[in-house]
């Protein structure tokens, strides 16, 4: 059997369970890390998809026990005085970074660093004086502000937990076409998240925009209906209803059969001016 198994900033990974131990769910067990053992929390099963069939997963030692679980509260107390003891080494060498976390191994073979930077880093004094202060391994690791956000975590303007935070292992492509596609305001304080970058959600109906979006005709085209010019303001894909205005007769609202019927008919055409506005696509913004 396979398990999600969760450990400190949100950081997951899928681990095989020997068939002879009760895995609980909600739960803390010991894991096979890279040098050593670690702790984590079991979330649930992993699903077929998340199990990479050309990598060999590590495996689940054991259950947690009460003595593992105060090692982990200790481990914790010493993540906060070493993340003091590393930015006192960070002033001291004049490094443009930002620690944001510390993370012990469970056995304590391992302390990782996370920090963002907006460019490369030189970090190999302080590597140095880490390795001479704790006398164990040192991994200085640069993320991202997207993997910043997710290893502090948070709620975002939904009033919901982070995506990042909750279930997001990886992060997609995200663009300012699809808040346009999905006729939002590109207002940054609403369609960005709290890293800063464009929201994780725009994503998840962005198929279904794409796919009921390409029934209607581009907005803001120039158009003829029924013989007189007009222009594309409005299409509301909940009601089925697009928005045109004339230059004379104000406004009108067509249902989208309306529509189709007048396209097939002939009486509903793209002027030329209009034919390149379905790709139109002018300042979009993309998060890395």
């Amino acid at each position: 059997m396979k398990y999600i198994v969760e450990f400190k900033g949100n950081r997951r990974n899928v681990y095989k369970s020997p068939d002879n131990l009760d895995v609980v769910i909600g739960k803390y067990v010991i894991v096979q890390a890279e040098r050593g053992e670690d702790i984590g929390l079991v979330r649930r099963k992993a699903l077929p998809d998340e199990c990479n069939q050309d990598k060999q997963l590590l495996n689940i030692v054991r259950l947690a026990i009460e003595s593992d679980i105060d090692r982990l509260q200790f481990n914790r107390q010493k993540e906060t005085e070493s993340k003091e003891e590393c930015l006192q080494f960070i002033e001291k060498h004049g490094l443009k970074m930002k620690l944001v976390d510390v993370e012990y191994q469970y056995d304590c073979n391992k302390i990782t660093f996370y920090f963002t930077a907006e460019k490369r880093v030189d970090f190999r004094e302080l590597v140095k004086d880490l390795a001479a202060t704790f006398r164990t391994r040192i991994e200085l690791r640069q993320i991202g502000v997207r993997d910043e956000a997710k290893r502090l975590g948070g709620y975002g303007i939904c009033g919901k937990e982070q995506c990042c935070s909750g279930f997001l292992d990886d992060f997609n492509t995200i663009s300012t076409q699809m808040a346009r596609t999905q006729n939002l305001a590109l207002n940054p304080q609403k369609i960005s998240g709290n890293c800063g970058r464009l929201l994780c959600c725009l994503q998840y109906e962005q198929n279904f925009y794409e796919e009921t979006i390409s029934e209607y005709p581009p907005l803001n085209c120039r158009c003829l209906f029924e013989g007189a010019e007009c222009t594309v303001r409005k299409c509301n894909i909940f009601h089925e209803q697009i928005a045109i205005s004339f230059e004379d007769a104000g406004q009108k609202v067509i249902s989208l059969s309306e529509y189709e019927r007048a396209v097939k008919r002939g009486k509903f055409k793209l002027l030329k001016d209009s034919q390149q506005t379905k790709s139109k696509q002018n300042g979009e913004h993309v998060n890395d």
